[in-house]
């Protein structure tokens, strides 16, 4: 018999809306808990009948945090259905907009939602543990913080004339060429962006060499890993092949992007908007066939990373655990700043491949249309799924969206479960055991406006209250 509820709403730092439940026994102790996602966007249903070229402007209003992720991947499932392949320029522009994407999102989570609680503790005052408190206590780090996240942003704006919702890609390739005076302005900053990036790992280190205790065993559990992958098993971003190894680094299943469907299945649980993947052929199984992605997903599933610094890095990660898959959530963490420091290094290779700067930047669609397409893309969080139907005339007739955020889901219910029955006493509750529970979750960065969308018909309760609390009538869909 549960005794007693408590409730964090909304859950802090991250983006988007949940709150999580921890159910107390009668000895106050934790007997489950339950992270809830009730946001409800419903972006696939009313993208039907929209034209498919559409689709990149329409989807990346899904969020304004990774709107070009959304953006990108869509560009991809409509060149499938257009049945066109853009120019290698064009590639290499879209990956370069990606690479900006990748360092101001990392950037942001790491310097602005979880460093609070690594510079300050988990247990500090609330009004201090924050970002403000982060500029007052370390103004310079602040600082470098912001130039990180706005050289990002500029990467995008430069691109896509705007730094939120650019308007770029098109199917078959890109709108606009990118310009020399752009080009040297961003190599300009570059060294000092990479400068920074290693401070940051610096950090993440120092805090995880003092707390190796605490990491070790802050939710750490077995689980599946899902990244992309390129022909040598180097770590990708844009393009590849999905792999997927299971909790002891045995790699189940590597797969084209149209092929998802035979590996990826979602499961539904009534307390929860959100979906939880899985991987299909061992059927929905806790801890079997559910599986990470992000930052820990990715350097888990790859056996490299292709420019230097990061790939040093890469080994001393894989040191971790021997050279298995590293399973504490808090070294997430630590992989989103090796994936900062690959994406800088990445952009400098971008920039000086003779292409960058070439005017064929786009592959004109024929009239005759595949009609249907699928996009991945390695989001900032993780595997990220663009899938359309189309009709002969290319109106949208069926959308199917598994967003990075979704694919942590049984994931993050999962840390959060332990953490809480790790941290929180009911007898001799504090703030700080409840910020632990969030921590957990924020270690996957969730974007949860993102990753919601429903199963079958959406259900609606209306229920009409008295002054005094009597239920007067109510009624439901």
């Amino acid at each position: 018999m549960v005794a007693r509820k408590l409730t964090i709403e909304p859950v802090t730092r991250i983006e988007g809306h949940a709150r999580v439940t921890i159910h107390l026994n009668d000895e106050g102790k934790v007997e489950q808990t339950y992270f809830h996602v009730d946001e409800f966007r419903g972006v696939e249903k009313f993208c039907e009948g929209r034209p498919y070229w559409e689709m990149p402007q329409i989807t990346q209003r899904i969020c304004g945090i990774c709107p070009v992720s959304h953006h990108l991947a869509a560009a991809k499932a409509c060149d499938a259905v257009a049945g066109v392949e853009p120019p290698r320029p064009a590639k290499l522009l879209r990956e370069l907009m990606h690479m900006g994407q990748v360092i101001q999102s990392h950037g942001m989570h790491f310097f602005h939602l979880a460093a609070p609680d690594l510079i300050f503790g988990f247990d500090a005052d609330p009004a201090k543990r924050n970002v403000i408190g982060i500029i007052e206590a370390d103004p310079v780090l602040a600082l470098k913080a912001v130039n990180l996240r706005r050289f990002g942003q500029q990467i995008i704006e430069r691109l896509g004339r705007k730094r939120i919702h650019p308007f770029f890609t098109v199917p078959g390739g890109v709108s606009a060429p990118l310009s020399s005076k752009n080009r040297d302005e961003i190599l300009a900053e570059l060294d000092t962006m990479v400068d920074i990036g290693k401070e940051a790992i610096a950090l993440i280190k120092g805090w995880v060499e003092a707390n190796q205790a605490l990491v070790d065993n802050f939710a750490s559990f077995p689980s599946g890993y899902m990244g992309l992958v390129d022909e040598e098993g180097g770590l990708q971003l844009y393009e590849g092949e999905i792999r997927i190894r299971d909790s002891e680094g045995k790699q189940l299943a590597q797969f084209k992007a149209n092929d998802y469907l035979d590996y990826v299945a979602e499961h539904v649980e009534p307390w929860s908007f959100l979906k939880f993947p899985y991987y299909r052929p061992l059927g929905w199984s806790e801890g079997k066939s559910t599986y990470r992605v992000g930052p820990l997903g990715r350097l888990n599933v790859v056996d490299k990373i292709n420019t230097p610094m990061a790939n040093e890095e890469f080994k001393l990660f894989k040191q971790v655990n021997g050279g298995k898959p590293v399973e504490p959530s808090l070294y997430y963490h630590y992989a989103r700043l090796i994936e900062v420091l690959y994406a800088l290094e990445r952009t400098a290779e971008l920039l000086d491949d003779p292409d960058i700067l070439s005017n064929d930047i786009r592959t004109f669609p024929s009239l005759k249309l595949t009609q249907h397409g699928v996009g991945v893309i390695e989001a900032p969080r993780g595997t990220l799924y663009h899938d359309y139907d189309t009709d002969e005339d290319g109106l949208i007739t069926r959308v199917n969206l598994i967003v990075a955020t979704g694919n942590n889901n049984w994931a993050m219910h999962t840390s959060a479960g332990l953490v809480a029955k790790a941290f929180v006493d009911g007898n001799k509750l504090t703030e700080g055991m409840l910020n632990r529970v969030e921590a957990a979750i924020r270690c996957y960065d969730p974007c949860l406006s993102c990753s919601t969308h429903a199963f079958g018909q959406m259900p609606m309760k209306v229920t009409l209250v008295a002054a005094d609390g009597t239920v007067l009538d109510r009624i439901s869909r």
